[in-house]
């Protein structure tokens, strides 16, 4: 999104990603998850525990925690609560009542539960990773984690995670023990698959290219690629010849770009191309 200038596109595609990423979410939810009755993942999944025992439907309930929850985040958040996180908990919530009145479903999609728990666990996950990556959230347990942070000094991830657990460990109660180990197989998941994710969205590629000619190559970086890099001298410890090394880092689009260019313009140039996810900086993530 960084690299769109104008401001207008830039939040409207912003808005864009957010709402494809509900839309996401709210797949592997309605139709993966509350059928299904997987009890991991905050308030959908205390929702499909509460609608079993109760009157509420599960995507009626999750509205309601969603919006009382948005109040409480006004109320102690105040000018600190991320819009992109009122629309998105939002739209989840409006779009989930909506398909329980246009798309009712009485069963699951198939009779394969530990398939539509692998969809249950990948869509949603999918779906917050982007979230994240946008500096927003779906709301709901994410709005009580940002008043824990600013008001208290209590273990944030601790009180999260034995929310989680506690809806995990009733769903044996109400569903029976298989239900109860499909979503404990869920809680599980969930966070390795947003972290690897995460992680996937945010690769970078880091180079280091040893080289006689640096300049090309560093017109190119600057001037094709809209890059920067940094420039040393070295030696050859074998050849005791003078070398140019040049640091480079870039987004995996850009990176074959520059690996193609310096094998036509210097074969003989040696290149170290590694992996990293966590790059601090102007370009890339924040301090």
């Amino acid at each position: 999104m960084k690299e769109i200038k104008n401001p207008f596109r830039r939040t409207a595609a912003e808005y864009g990603v957010i709402t494809l990423s509900i839309w996401i979410m709210v797949v592997g939810i309605y139709f993966f998850k509350f059928p299904n009755h997987f009890a991991f993942g905050g308030v959908t999944g205390f929702s499909t525990v509460v609608s079993e025992v109760t009157r509420w439907s599960a995507g009626d309930f999750t509205s309601i925690v969603n919006t009382l929850l948005l109040l409480l985040g006004f109320m102690f958040l105040g000018k600190g609560f991320g819009i992109k996180t009122v629309y998105a908990s939002m739209l989840m919530s409006f779009t989930l009542s909506l398909l329980e009145r246009v798309c009712p479903l009485a069963r699951p999609l198939t009779d394969e539960p530990l398939l539509e728990l692998m969809f249950a666990i990948f869509l949603p996950a999918v779906g917050t990773a982007i979230l994240f990556n946008l500096g927003a959230s779906s709301g709901g347990t994410d709005i009580i984690a940002m008043i824990l942070k600013k008001h208290t000094s209590l273990n944030i991830g601790t009180v999260l995670m034995l929310g989680d657990v506690a809806a995990v460990a009733s769903s044996f109660f109400v569903f029976g023990p298989e239900t109860g180990l499909f979503s404990t197989i869920g809680l599980a998941a969930k966070s390795l698959v947003i972290d690897d994710v995460i992680q996937n969205l945010n690769l970078c590629k880091c180079f280091n290219i040893i080289c006689d000619n640096p300049e090309p190559i560093c017109d190119y970086i600057i001037n094709t690629l809209h890059r920067s890099a940094t420039v040393y001298h070295a030696q050859g410890a074998f050849s005791h010849n003078e070398k140019t090394v040049i640091m480079t880092t870039m987004k995996r689009s850009q990176a074959l770009k520059l690996r193609n260019y310096i094998r036509g313009i210097e074969p003989t140039a040696f290149m170290l191309i590694s992996n990293s996810s966590e790059i601090i900086g102007k370009g890339f993530l924040a301090n």
